[in-house]
C-alpha cells in the first residue's frame, strides 16, 4: 500500500497559500462556466489534514469569506496566465519556468507544445510532496517536467542551470503570486536575476497587486500570520519596473480582463468598493539586443 504524502515542513507562510490556491482552482474547475479546468487541485486538498491547513475544511466562516473574496481574481489570473505561458511558448519560448511553483500542476492539465520543458522551482520537500500526490492520482506530465528544489532567497538560477536550463534560450518565466511577499528590495533582486539568465524573445508572466483595508480585515480574521505576508512589492508601478530592466512590458486592470471573460469584478478589486485594492495582470517580452 503506497503510504499517504507527508505535509512539508515548509509549507508556511507564503508556501501554505499554495493550499488556498487549490482550493480556489477547484472550485473554478467545478462551474459550468469555468475559465480553466484543473482535475488535479482537489487531490492536494484531499491530501491534507484539516488541522494542519484551514483551507482542506473551510471550518470558519472566516476562511469562507476570505475564500469568497479571492475567488473571482484567482480564476481571472489563471486563466489570464495559462494563455500568456501557451502563447510564449508557440512564439518559440520552449523553456517554462514556473518560480515558487507550489500546488501548480500546469506541467499536468495544460495542453503543451511539442518540445516544451516546464522547470518547477520550489523546496525539496513541496516538490517531492506533489509528486507523491499526483502520482498516487496517476497523473502524468504534459510535457517534459524538471524538478529544481531551491529557494528563491538562494542562488537559484544556478540550480536551475544544473537542471538543465539554457540561459541561451528564449524562456517563459511565471511570477504568480509572488511579488506582494516581497519586499521591494527582495523583487528587485527576483527581477535582476530573471533577467540575468534570460535570452531575447523571453517573455515575463505575472500578477500583482495593491493591499487594502478590505484584504487586510480578511486576512486578520484568520491569522497573524497571513496579514504578515504582505510587503509590498516593486516600489514603483509595474510597467515601469519591468521597462527599468529591458522588458516590454503590457500590464492590464485585473477588473478589465474579468470583464473580458465575462465575469463581474473580483471582490477584492472591485473599484466600486472604496476599501479594494488594485489589481494588474501583466506579460513582458525581452527585444533582441538587450
Amino acid at each position: 500500500m503506497t503510504p499517504e504524502p507527508t505535509v512539508p515542513e515548509s509549507l508556511t507562510g507564503i508556501s501554505a497559500t499554495a493550499f488556498a490556491v487549490a482550493l480556489l482552482r477547484a472550485q473554478e474547475s467545478d462551474r459550468s462556466d469555468r475559465l480553466f479546468a484543473d482535475p488535479y487541485a482537489r487531490h492536494f486538498l484531499r491530501a491534507v489534514d484539516p488541522a494542519v491547513s484551514p483551507w482542506a475544511a473551510q471550518s470558519s466562516p472566516e476562511t469562507r469569506s476570505f475564500v469568497r473574496m479571492m475567488a473571482g481574481q484567482v480564476a481571472v489570473r489563471t486563466r489570464f496566465l495559462d494563455r500568456a505561458l501557451l502563447e510564449a511558448v508557440e512564439q518559440g519560448c520552449e523553456q517554462v519556468v514556473l518560480l515558487a511553483a507550489g500546488m501548480d500542476a500546469r506541467a499536468y492539465r495544460l495542453a503543451w507544445p511539442a518540445g516544451a520543458t516546464v522547470f518547477e522551482l520550489d523546496f525539496a520537500d513541496v516538490l517531492s510532496f506533489k509528486s507523491a500526490v499526483l502520482g498516487g492520482a496517476g497523473a502524468e506530465p504534459a510535457c517534459h517536467r524538471v524538478e529544481v528544489a531551491t529557494d528563491l532567497r538562494e542562488d537559484w538560477p544556478r540550480a536551475l542551470a544544473e537542471s538543465g536550463f539554457d540561459p541561451g534560450r528564449p524562456a517563459a518565466w511565471l511570477a504568480e503570486g509572488i511579488l506582494y511577499a516581497l519586499p521591494p528590495e527582495a523583487a528587485d533582486r527576483l527581477l535582476d536575476r530573471i533577467t540575468a539568465v534570460s535570452a531575447p524573445g523571453s517573455v515575463l508572466a505575472l500578477d500583482h497587486g495593491t493591499d487594502s483595508a478590505l484584504f487586510r480585515e480578511a486576512r486578520a480574521a484568520i491569522s497573524a500570520e497571513l496579514v504578515a505576508l504582505w510587503r509590498g512589492g516593486p516600489a514603483e508601478r509595474l510597467d515601469t519596473w519591468l521597462a527599468r530592466r529591458g522588458w516590454r512590458p503590457a500590464v492590464c486592470d485585473v477588473v478589465e480582463v474579468a470583464a473580458g471573460y465575462g465575469r463581474p469584478a473580483p471582490p477584492a478589486f472591485d473599484p466600486a468598493d472604496p476599501r479594494a485594492g488594485h489589481g494588474w495582470l501583466a506579460t513582458a517580452r525581452l527585444p533582441s539586443g538587450h
